[in-house]
């Protein structure tokens, strides 16, 4: 049997009405996952301090407001940023967006923008798993049980998300089984926003694990061409975000010799490093994003 204090914990709660994964480990870093929020990470907390950035006092003020902030990790899906009109295409013909449902989002172009499950309430926790080494939820999303969603994107899928705390890492691995007869399209990521408290944001400084940077039109969509990331935002391992304004496509993912694409933003002692496994560097065609992994410091 393990000693009190030495065993990661996961577990599912109540939080003023919400529902809520936690896992912690014994370091006392914890992850808090608001499930039927569109299984948002809002809490990674080490050392008492939240490395997201969440402007609420709790899940339940996020989700009676009605104009939300994007805040935590939102899940962008089954497309991820920009369309540039109320409309996809796939396997050669065109699907048309139903504006009536009101279930997604609009720039300031009124282009969609972020896909339809960044506050879904569907999820549904599968699976929870703590021993001496991590602390594991495994959650579910079944996309053609659902017909506000399937009117949207008419080809039946299923997304697992598992978050595994090891320490002070959080892995996220997600899943998407393609359940239907056609191809499918994927298109997905995630949209963290993450904070330091030593020093103001003037002071930080990020580091990016790409080389290259995706020309935008007028509208931010891509136009197919890229640019050397140094000739637009200059050196990408040393890039101070005083006076910077980020909204950029990044592409050309620099990995290392774990196969993993690290980026970072660091403060005067505090860290927080993000690494993009093998998932993210493959073709638009891959059905499987893989290993994500949070480091905070």
């Amino acid at each position: 049997m393990d000693r009190a204090g030495t065993r990661h914990i996961a577990i599912e709660c109540e939080i003023d009405g919400e529902r809520v994964v936690q896992l912690q480990s014994p370091e006392g870093t914890r992850a808090s996952i608001a499930t039927e929020l569109g299984n948002n990470v809002y809490e990674f907390a080490a050392n008492g301090k939240n490395a997201i950035w969440f402007p609420y006092s709790s899940p339940a003020e996020f989700s009676r407001d009605p104009d939300p902030e994007f805040c935590g990790t939102p899940f962008l899906a089954p497309w991820a940023n920009r369309l540039d009109e109320h409309a996809f295409y796939a396997n050669g013909s065109r699907f048309e967006l139903d504006r009536e449902l009101a279930n997604y989002l609009t720039d300031d172009f009124g282009q969609p923008i972020h896909g339809i499950l960044w506050r879904c309430p569907h999820w549904r926790v599968e699976a929870l798993r703590s021993t001496p080494r991590f602390a594991e939820a495994r959650c579910r999303l079944d996309f053609s049980e659902h017909p506000d969603l399937v009117a949207q994107f008419p080809f039946p899928h299923t997304i697992a998300m598992t978050h595994r705390l090891q320490g002070r890492r959080l892995n996220v691995r997600t899943e998407i089984l393609n359940t239907g007869d056609s191809p499918m399209p994927v298109s997905c990521g995630f949209h963290p926003y993450f904070q330091l408290h030593d020093c103001d944001r003037d002071d930080w400084v990020a580091r990016l694990g790409a080389r290259t940077v995706w020309d935008l039109d007028d509208r931010f969509i891509p136009t197919g061409e890229q640019t050397p990331v140094g000739e637009v935002l200059g050196d990408p391992s040393n890039l101070r975000l005083q006076g910077q304004f980020l909204d950029h496509v990044l592409g050309g993912l620099r990995t290392g010799s774990d196969g993993v694409a690290r980026f970072a933003v660091i403060g005067r002692r505090e860290r927080v490093e993000v690494g993009y496994g093998d998932g993210y560097a493959g073709s638009s065609a891959s059905s499987r994003c893989r290993a994500s992994r949070m480091h905070s410091t």
